[in-house]
């Protein structure tokens, strides 16, 4: 909020507003709920996500835990990057005008989640988000996709589901909350923003991984969730010129 024009009125609002909405608040509706300018409501959106993104994060999961992990694909990819070998290849569609921007996501089970933007997704990039993110005591659970098989033997067991032989579930072994957070995040991002820069797409990813990890089913309601997210912007500075760069 450093040399901020606007009312601590609209910058509560803003919070509350941003932290309630499942799918998030497009910077016209706050543009025309603040009675600000547009300019000024996406800048305003910019520096709150930037508030709920975690400067210290721990890992996720431990002994006797469940860590789900998954990759996606959404939007267009701006700047395609072709393949050079089959080796290290990145998981997009072969026509290269068609690539869509990778997301590799892990949740814990019952708990908080982490998304990632990766120019590729690669089981070295993959290795490298979880083993950063996860405790290794923990269990981890995906799909037969051959990302995982290796990095799987670092935790303390690895388990998976085969969907392309329509296998969902078997006992506890699921993927259904990592994908769960992808739809959440999937319908937001078409139904509520509609566009999305790709050297934005991190900071939405931190603002949907927010509200996914400080959900009701974890005890945080939406006073609260606004707090933490206030609370989150001490320290942090975003200017106006560094986002529009970036």
């Amino acid at each position: 909020m450093e040399s901020s024009h606007l009312p601590l009125a609209k910058w509560a609002l803003a919070f509350h507003l941003m932290a309630a909405s499942k799918k998030g608040v497009s910077a016209h509706q706050l543009h025309r709920t603040l009675g600000i300018t547009y300019k000024s409501a996406w800048f305003l959106a910019h520096r709150i996500r930037e508030a709920m993104k975690d400067a210290s994060p721990s890992p996720l999961g431990g002994e006797g835990k469940v860590i789900e992990a998954d990759e996606a694909y959404h939007g267009k990819v701006e700047t395609p990057v072709p393949s050079a070998s089959r080796e290290g290849r990145p998981y997009l569609k072969r026509d290269i005008s068609k690539q869509k921007r990778p997301i590799f996501a892990l949740v814990e089970r019952g708990g908080a989640a982490r998304a990632f933007h990766m120019p590729i997704v690669t089981g070295k990039n993959v290795r490298a988000a979880l083993v950063r993110n996860a405790d290794r005591k923990s269990r981890l659970h995906t799909d037969e996709s051959r990302l995982y098989p290796r990095v799987g033997k670092e935790f303390a067991q690895h388990e998976s589901v085969n969907h392309s032989a329509k296998e969902y579930a078997r006992g506890d072994v699921t993927t259904n909350s990592v994908e769960g957070f992808f739809g959440i995040f999937k319908r937001g991002m078409v139904g509520v923003y509609q566009h999305c820069g790709e050297q934005h797409l991190q900071r939405y990813l931190d603002e949907f991984t927010f509200r996914y990890s400080n959900r009701i089913r974890l005890g945080v309601d939406d006073e609260r969730r606004a707090e933490i997210a206030i609370v989150g912007a001490a320290g942090k500075r975003l200017t106006y010129r560094r986002i529009s760069a970036a």
